[in-house]
């Protein structure tokens, strides 16, 4: 049964024929404000998903519940974050289930740890931890918006030192020196787990790649990834838009192998 919007949750408005979107938590008698006029909270409230609610000039906008992909473009940035075209492809890199451990090193705004968080949700864990005590307060307040504080674990940790859990399900490293914390990755895997990561930089990818290759890890893959939209109109046709989404990052995964068996005939 659909449930009707209420008080302390938040709403996506779409401007619409705009795309403009705002995320606005309900709270009785508040208002929203935008260029495009007035909207009472009040006036929501109650309203089922999908609503169109008019401002206070007649400007129509569309209310929704936000998508764990809205959450993460509209949290409060102190830090770049992965886009929704990277976050995909990591998650699916890192093989997420519900009651899985995972372990996230550059919490940065916490866009990411949201996504993490639904994933692995009802059971699961996120252990994130960031070298900048700043940014980590920011991220647990966009995380406790989102309604995933339950599952998340926070802590002050500097990059290359050994992560306080062992036997986790995934790693993802979003650092600007990740070859530093590749080892402890290594440590804090389960055998066979995969691990995952994003940098900037061609210098920076080799440099991770190399460290990978040395702790032993297998199946290493790199790729990019641009997302361009395509306007659909019923008189100008169909085209690729101009604008696009394009290199954000190098995305890399790889998996935890375990030391291999001496070679025949060798001396221990």
């Amino acid at each position: 049964m659909a449930e009707a919007f209420a008080y302390g949750e938040d709403v996506l408005l779409v401007e619409e024929g705009k795309g403009r979107t705002f995320l606005v938590r309900l709270e009785p008698g508040m208002e929203f404000h935008s260029h495009r006029g007035t909207i009472a909270h009040d006036g929501i409230a109650g309203q089922l998903e999908g609503t169109t609610v008019l401002s206070h000039i007649g400007r129509p906008f569309l209310a929704f519940r936000p998508r764990v992909g809205d959450r993460m473009f509209k949290v409060k940035r102190r830090t770049q974050i992965v886009y929704p075209k990277d976050a995909g492809w990591i998650a699916l890199s890192l093989d997420l289930r519900p009651g899985a451990r995972v372990v996230e090193m550059g919490t940065g705004s916490g866009a990411f740890t949201i996504l993490l968080a639904q994933l692995v949700a009802p059971t699961g864990r996120i252990y994130t931890f960031d070298q900048r005590a700043e940014f980590l307060e920011n991220a647990l307040a966009n995380i406790a918006r989102a309604g995933s504080a339950d599952r998340v674990e926070a802590g002050v940790l500097t990059a290359g030192e050994p992560f306080p859990v062992a036997g986790v399900d995934a790693v993802f490293l979003d650092l600007p020196t990740p070859w530093e914390a590749i080892p402890a990755a290594w440590a804090a895997l389960a055998p066979g787990r995969p691990l995952a990561l994003i940098v900037p930089t061609a210098e920076q990818l080799k440099e991770s790649v190399r460290a990978l290759r040395e702790a032993g890890f297998a199946l290493i893959e790199t790729v990019e990834l641009m997302e361009r939209p395509i306007l659909v109109r019923e008189r100008e046709g169909v085209r690729p838009s101009e604008r696009m989404t394009a290199f954000t990052g190098y995305l890399v995964s790889a998996r935890k192998r375990l030391p291999g068996p001496p070679p025949a005939g060798a001396v221990g």
